[in-house]
C-alpha cells in the first residue's frame, strides 16, 4: 500500500553493493519486503548475496502488471539494469525512504 492508501504493487530491485549483484522481485508490500531482504529472513539470491539495499522501485495498480514487468527485467541483459538503476539512482543510495514512510 502507497502513504496515499491506495493499494496495488511493486517491483523492485535491491542490490548488495553498486555494479554488484541485483535481484528484482514484485511485492504488495515494499518496506515488508525490503525488510525480509535485508535481515536475510528469505532464502535463496538475496540472502546468499546480500542484497540488502533498496536501489529501484515502480508502482504499479495490478498485480498481473507488475509480474509482467518483473519477469521482463528479469530476462534483460544485465548492462540494462544497470543502466535503469543508474537512471534514477547513480549513487546507488538505499531509496526505501523515498518510497515507504
Amino acid at each position: 500500500m502507497r502513504d496515499d492508501g491506495t493499494e496495488g504493487f511493486w517491483v523492485y530491485i535491491v542490490a548488495n553493493r553498486r555494479n554488484g549483484a541485483v535481484y528484482t522481485g514484485h511485492t504488495d508490500n515494499l518496506g515488508r519486503r525490503v525488510h525480509e531482504h535485508a535481515h536475510g529472513l528469505l532464502p535463496g539470491f538475496t540472502r546468499d548475496y546480500g542484497c540488502k539495499t533498496l536501489v529501484w522501485a515502480e508502482w504499479h495498480e495490478t498485480r498481473e502488471s507488475a509480474f509482467r514487468r518483473e519477469r521482463a527485467i528479469k530476462e534483460w541483459r544485465r548492462s540494462w539494469k544497470l543502466r535503469l538503476i543508474e537512471e534514477c539512482n547513480p549513487t546507488w543510495r538505499d531509496m526505501l525512504a523515498d518510497y515507504v514512510t
